[in-house]
């Protein structure tokens, strides 16, 4: 399986068909989920017919994926997986950021590295000009590590909810990075 990525201490690897378990065990922990979905299951066929091909996709404009399994360097264990994809399907110039980490993983630099990583790719090997991130605005641990990862706070915004979960009547905050910012920071 392709490696990515690699820093000091993780490895950002393609998703294969055999990370299932993984990915049903990481969306299955009650407190992951909660500011995605309010903290319900997610089911094996859900993972399988849902998330996996969305993680599995190839984008036109890098000919690459734009989400990646998280391992911890060291031990190889599954921490959880990383989102840096496109917006527009034939261009890298926006991106979003996104991570999902087993409960494990949390509150150890995991997710702030690994984010600085791709960021760090996007801008200078990837053609990205803009990184972009969001959150409900009560998730203050995931705020944290957009901030931390250089991201500024750019608005507050109401989300279209198809089932409102606690917290989501506080709205979502958006988050980004330009390259010039990025490169001015560095």
């Amino acid at each position: 399986m392709p490696i990515s990525l690699e820093t000091d201490r993780l490895i950002l690897r393609e998703f294969t068909a055999d990370d299932t378990d993984h990915l049903v065990a990481l969306d299955n922990d009650p407190e992951v989920m909660r500011f995605i979905n309010g903290g319900r299951p997610t089911s094996r066929e859900a993972i399988q017919e849902r998330s996996l091909p969305r993680l599995l996709l190839d984008h036109p404009c890098w000919g690459a994926r734009g989400y990646w399994a998280a391992e911890d360097g060291a031990t190889g264990t599954f921490l959880g997986w990383f989102e840096f994809r496109p917006l527009q399907q034939h261009s890298p110039a926006v991106v979003e950021l996104g991570y999902r980490l087993n409960r494990t993983a949390w509150g150890r630099g995991w997710a702030t590295e690994g984010s600085r990583a791709l960021i760090h790719k996007g801008f200078t090997e990837l053609g990205v000009e803009r990184v972009t991130a969001n959150t409900m605005a009560v998730n203050a641990r995931s705020r944290r590590v957009m901030e931390k990862s250089g991201l500024s706070f750019v608005r507050n915004f109401t989300g279209d909810w198809p089932e409102a979960i606690e917290g989501s009547e506080h709205g979502e905050v958006a988050y980004e990075l330009t390259r010039t910012a990025w490169e001015k920071s560095r």
